[in-house]
Order: structure tokens, then C-alpha cells, then sequence
């Protein structure tokens, strides 16, 4: 979410025709990304995300790890809908649905295993 936030700072958008006629576009275009606090935190939890998905990786198993992975679509939508003020449609509410559902069976799946 830091990084949406970020990235509709930068009030830019960079084509290659634009680039073409204007080469210091893209120099402009770092300069706004590595000045932005938003945007640059973001990404830094973004690879401290990626660390402890790999920690997690490491000592378990992925078909216990992806279910709960899958579960981070429910709740950035969650979180926009609160903090980014977006819009809720028929069709996502369904997806999440399904996601919380598919998810809740594998959990049933590997409940009933642990327990034989």
C-alpha cells in the first residue's frame, strides 16, 4: 500500500516516445523515485517481505505455507478499502470469498493429516 501511495506521488508518467525526445526524463524520474519516502519504504518492506518468505520457506513445507500467502489478497483488499478508500464490486467480494473458502479447506486438509 506504501508503495501505491508512493507511486501516485510521483505525478509522471514516462514514455519511451517522451524519453526519446527528452533523455533527462529518466533522470527526472529516479530523482523523484529515490526522493520519495513513501515509495522507498515501501519497497524496503517489500524485501524484508521477501526475507521472511524465504526464512518461512526454508524450514516448512509450501504446501502449508502458500494457503496462508493466498490470504494476503484478502487482506490488502481489506486494507484499501479502509485506508485507500477504494471501491468493493460484486466480483472481488466473490474472490475473496473463494480464496477464504479454498483456504479453509486446505487447513481442514492438513488438520485431519496432523491428526491420523
Amino acid at each position: 500500500m506504501l508503495i501505491k501511495a508512493g507511486a501516485g506521488q510521483l505525478h509522471a508518467h514516462v514514455t519511451l516516445i517522451n524519453v526519446l525526445h527528452d533523455p533527462t526524463l529518466v533522470f527526472r524520474f529516479g530523482l523523484g523515485i529515490a526522493s520519495n519516502v513513501k515509495l522507498l519504504f515501501g519497497y524496503c518492506l517489500y524485501g524484508v517481505n521477501t526475507g521472511l518468505m524465504a526464512l518461512a520457506l526454508k524450514g516448512r513445507e509450501l504446501s502449508r505455507l502458500y494457503p496462508i500467502i493466498a490470504l494476503t489478497y484478502v487482506w490488502v483488499t481489506l486494507l484499501s478499502l479502509v485506508v485507500l478508500s477504494e471501491h468493493m464490486n460484486f466480483f472481488r467480494a466473490i474472490g475473496i470469498a473463494f480464496i477464504v473458502g479454498g483456504v479453509s479447506i486446505l487447513g481442514l486438509k492438513q488438520v485431519a493429516r496432523g491428526a491420523e
